[in-house]
């Protein structure tokens, strides 16, 4: 239980961080990059896979 908390709690730290990353971004390359290594973290978070 404590380390499934954890897991979540570093998962959405790293997605919190890339979402920073993409508001700071203005290329618009490295923002398509962001929202594709987004992608596998949100759904991680929203236990979806």
């Amino acid at each position: 239980m404590i380390i499934t908390i954890l897991y979540y709690i570093i998962t959405a730290f790293i997605a919190l961080l890339i979402i920073w990353n993409f508001i700071k971004s203005k290329k618009w390359q490295e923002e398509a990059l962001y929202i594709i290594i987004l992608i596998p973290f949100l759904l991680r978070l929203l236990r979806l896979k």
